[in-house]
């Protein structure tokens, strides 16, 4: 008949402290079973070996509330695979797989018991989890399993009496079997008949001590069945009943009792306590009154492990079964009633501390055995908190160098067990206070007392985890103070080489993690990336490739911007290494904006332009050209259009002034001689071949003369680069701003006046290289040379066609000609005629706001 097998853990791929595989050998309804590291690579697995080879024909999982695995795959083989024991190759043998619910029903609350009817024949089990349901409790990403149970039958049962014997074979013509049911029907005489008390249900809901007792009795049923005492029978078929409802209450009193402990309600634990005591009492009391109770069911089972966590450090422990290769060593249950961290010793039994326990711990420590007083450490008030790490601190400083090895061992590993628990406390006091001791026993009290570089691991290892976690934390402080101390801690001597740390930082991120904990975890990547290097660190080329690249996809924008750097910084120190994890430099890859920066950062540290240069170097060249030809087609259209203009104005101009002084000659012949002190007639032809900017005089001053002069020669103009248009080099910056096709590109300079291009002003502003400009009234600002010179407008002459003036203006170099003074007396002539040069002047494209504007204003105060 198929009944309960037992098993142990033979390997596992991995587990988050405090739950091993092993605890998977325990059943109990305060198990926690087993968790798969955080952030773990999947798929993980667990190989099972069975007490014996057996036929399996039930597997039942109780699957976790919310670290729930999508599938679980099942394997069975005859014998270790080859990677186990060399000289034997068989290999695991698929027998199949499981979904398994999200839980979102139940929001999380509910565990879903799966029982699954195989048939197989094997002694090793092998099970594999798959990716975990995504929910905002699994904030790790891990999947868990609390029991497991295997209910099967030995594979050589049938084979072990073939002789039928004659009645046996009446016994098969009448449909019996060799033993009769039992009244309640645990017996049905089916040879694939499963009994309830093999059920994982029933361990997992019972108090251990009761269970063993509801056993002891079922046993006494079916004695009393074959020996046909019936009544006796029906007797102790009513108490187990009674027994499994008494068994589920004290169950349920020991979970409420733990939860208390955890929440440091201790008040609570101890009434939960005293009420399991007296309960237990009374049900004990009257199966006495009814001699269902002897000495050998009132002995308490003491092989029964009442803690549900094991130490990852001290020996699993299982339940004991006959046929186990190996005895395991017997638990037995220590209540500390003081809050003191010591050992509490016994012949027959080895206790090891849970990691929910209350505040009496038990730790391994030989006589004489150190006490610390934590009390303060679970206190509710913050400051007892602090206190209480701050004398742990002290009392380690002062530990003399001949104390013990293992009583030095003993002390660090209770402290850093009390340092895990404060490393999460939300006070930023305790926070810090806790670092500050993990700090001193690194670097101080391992080296002092010489203890071992695994000491050193286990404080990394225990604590580093829940570091990481804080960087994730809301607070700004808290997240700064935790990054800040795990990159100090990785550059320790003491734990550089053991180069842990960055194997956790490489760890890939997960699409659901925390904004904060990503970018914590990258930034401090990238930060010791720079301190560490690759060489002998634990990064790897690899493994920061294979990091930075899946960042690349994560949903928030500072992770993947930090992994475009961290990318680049590889490039600069391996080169050709890093291609290799990233696709091919093609259209289709560089329509992704990242590996776009990526590939022209790339360029950029090969010194080569990038793709985008190039085509913007073409695509300006091909324009420049086009540009110029429009712009010398335009410029000859202009000066065409220009040349007619003024013929035409000029012609209409002098038939205005010879009919305007006709008139006047009738009037003057008819008058007396004017006074001699009467101002002359000004001479119509002053300005006759006369440059009105510079003053200069020349017999080729023509109207196209005077054209070619200021469009190529005038000192006192010339010609904006962006429009191509002749304009006076005294309104160049009002031009640029106001005026130009493209005066929208251009800002001006709060500092020196000056008008600039946007996309260079704030390079300009922020350098402040420029010149500092004064006021109009103190002085005139060179847009050329960007000097300060003397006000007024003679000063511009001065400054512009002077040799000792301005040394940016290009044209002095093919002008150098002396500008003509006017003739004495002349003066007045030039004022009333500079408005009118203007218009009878050149129509060469130029501004005329700014040529009049500038001509009217220079000649009027002259």
């Amino acid at each position: 008949m198929p009944h309960k097998i037992g098993f142990v853990v033979v390997s596992s791929s991995g587990h988050e402290d405090g739950f091993s595989a092993r605890e998977l050998m325990i059943h109990a309804p305060t198990v926690s079973g087993w968790r798969s590291p955080r952030f773990c690579q999947f798929p993980q697995e667990i190989v099972l070996q069975m007490v014996e080879r057996c036929r399996i024909r039930k597997l039942q999982l109780l699957a976790h509330q919310y670290m729930i695995s999508s599938k679980i795959e099942f394997y069975i083989s005859e014998s270790l695979p080859e990677y186990f024991v060399p000289y034997q190759a068989e290999r695991f043998r698929r027998l199949g797989y499981v979904s398994l619910c999200d839980n979102a029903k139940t929001g999380c609350k509910a565990r879903e018991l799966k029982s699954v009817y195989v048939d197989a024949v094997g002694q090793f089990l092998k099970l594999i989890f798959h990716q975990n349901h995504v929910n905002k409790y699994n904030i790790y990403n891990q999947v868990a399993l609390v029991a497991i149970n295997i209910i099967g039958d030995p594979a050589d049962f049938n084979d072990e009496n073939n002789v039928t014997s004659r009645e046996k074979l009446i016994d098969h013509y009448l449909g019996h079997n060799a033993e009769d049911p039992a009244l309640d029907g645990t017996y049905t005489g089916k040879p694939d008949y499963i009994s309830p008390l093999d059920d994982l249900a029933f361990d997992m809901y019972q108090d251990p001590e009761v269970a063993q007792i509801i056993r002891k009795l079922d046993e006494r049923k079916h004695d009393a069945v074959q020996k046909e005492r019936y009544d006796y029978a029906k007797k102790l078929k009513q108490a187990i009943a009674d027994l499994q409802k008494v068994g589920e209450r004290l169950g349920r009193y020991e979970v409420e009792k733990r939860c208390a402990v955890e929440k440091e309600d201790y008040d609570l634990a101890k009434e939960k306590k005293q009420q399991m005591e007296q309960y237990r009492a009374k049900v004990y009391q009257q199966l006495e009154l009814h001699n269902l109770m002897d000495a050998e069911l009132m002995r308490r089972p003491f092989d029964l492990p009442l803690q549900p966590l094991v130490h990852p450090g001290s020996p699993r422990h299982q339940k004991p079964k006959p046929s186990l290769p190996q005895q395991e060593e017997r638990l037995t249950e220590k209540r500390a009633m003081e809050p003191l961290l010591q050992e509490q010793p016994s012949s027959r039994s080895r206790s090891v501390p849970p990691q929910h326990a209350a505040v009496g711990q038990v730790l391994p420590s030989p006589d004489p055995r150190p006490k610390i007083d934590v009390a303060g450490a679970y206190s509710k008030t913050w400051s007892y908190r602090e206190d209480a790490l701050l004398a742990l601190y002290k009392k380690l400083m002062e530990m003399p160098t001949g104390t013990p090895k293992e009583d030095l061992k003993n002390m660090l590993r209770a402290s850093v067990f009390l340092i895990r628990r404060a490393v999460k406390d939300i006070v930023t006091s305790v926070f810090q206070a806790s670092l500050k001791l993990l700090k001193m026993i690194i670097t101080q009290y391992i080296p002092k007392h010489k203890l071992s570089k695994l000491e050193t691991s286990h404080c990394v290892e225990r604590t580093i985890p829940t570091l990481l976690t804080r960087t994730g934390d809301s607070s700004v402080r808290l997240r700064i103070i935790a990054s800040n101390f795990i990159q100090e801690m990785a550059l320790f001597k003491e734990v550089k080489s053991l180069q842990i740390i960055p194997t956790y930082l490489v760890q890939p991120l997960k699409a659901n993690s925390s904004t904060h904990l990503a970018m914590s975890q990258i930034d401090l990547l990238a930060r010791l990336l720079k301190d560490l290097g690759t060489e002998g660190s634990g990064f790897t080329t690899d493994n920061v490739m294979r990091f930075s690249v899946s960042a690349l996809a994560h949903r928030v924008y500072e992770v993947r911007e930090t992994a475009v750097r961290i990318i680049l910084d590889m490039y600069k120190q391996h080169r050709a290494f890093i291609l290799e994890y990233l696709p091919p430099d093609d259209n289709n890859t560089r329509k992704n904006i990242l590996y776009k920066t990526i590939f022209e950062g790339f360029a950029k540290i090969d010194g080569k332009p990038t793709e985008a240069e190039i085509r913007a170097q073409k695509k300006a060249a091909t324009e420049e050209v086009e540009r110029q030809k429009k712009e010398e087609i335009k410029v000859l259209q202009g000066q065409l259009a220009a040349l007619k203009e003024i013929q035409v104005e000029v012609q209409v101009g002098e038939e205005k002034e010879s009919d305007a002084m006709k008139p006047k000659n009738q009037d003057t012949q008819g008058r007396k001689a004017d006074p001699p002190n009467a101002p002359e007639t000004p001479d119509n032809h002053y300005l006759d071949h006369l440059c009105i900017f510079c003053g200069e005089r020349n017999e080729s001053f023509t109207e196209e003369g005077l054209d070619l002069h200021y469009w190529k020669h005038c000192l006192m103009l010339t010609r904006c680069d962006y429009c191509k248009q002749v304009v006076e080099i005294a309104s160049l910056t009002e031009h640029l701003l106001t005026e130009c096709d493209r005066k929208d590109g251009f800002g001006k300079c709060y500092r020196c006046s000056e008008a600039v291009l946007k996309e260079e002003l704030p390079r300009h502003i922020k350098t402040k290289d420029c010149n500092p400009s004064k006021s109009d009234k103190l002085a005139n600002r060179c847009p050329l040379c960007h000097e300060n010179f003397s006000p007024g407008e003679e000063a511009w002459k001065a400054h512009l066609m002077g040799p000792a003036g301005c040394t940016m203006n290009l044209r002095k170099t093919h002008v150098l000609h002396k500008v003509q003074a006017p003739p004495p007396g002349k003066g007045s002539a030039m004022t009333r005629a500079g408005t009118s040069g203007l218009k009878a002047g050149s129509k060469i494209p130029t501004p005329k706001r700014g040529l009049s504007k500038s001509s009217s204003r220079t000649y009027t105060k002259r």
